[in-house]
């Protein structure tokens, strides 16, 4: 099960992939082109080049968690199609899993307080 909590490292490989891939194929893909490690425990997103399907990669320390999302009559917002890869919140992979504009989520930005109590 993926938890996205405060503390998951999400990441989003901004270039599409070939969906024919798999676990190990992802995990590879990760290391190869993202130059990450795949077994770090972060959440890897991965789109397909129409954008209506996403792939998620994430070791649970068990062993290695693949989910595999399609929506109906729509598709997921993507960041500019560029090599590389870019981190994302847990409340914005929220939303993209949902469907949802991600980009649109802003953190509210806290003032410091002057004193305490």
């Amino acid at each position: 099960m993926i938890a996205a909590g405060a503390d998951l490292t999400i990441y989003i490989a901004t270039r599409p992939i070939d969906f024919r891939c798999g676990h190990d194929g992802l995990a590879a893909k990760v290391q190869e082109i993202v130059r990450l490690d795949a077994f770090s425990g972060a959440a890897f997103v991965f789109r397909w080049k129409r954008a209506d399907k996403i792939k998620i990669l994430v070791w649970d320390r068990t062993g290695l968690v693949l989910v595999h999302k399609r929506l109906e009559g729509c598709k997921f917002a993507w960041p500019t199609i560029a090599d590389g890869v870019m981190r994302i919140s847990p409340t914005m992979f929220a939303a993209l899993f949902e469907g949802l504009d991600w980009r649109l989520v802003r953190p509210e930005e806290a003032r410091r307080p002057q004193a305490a109590g």
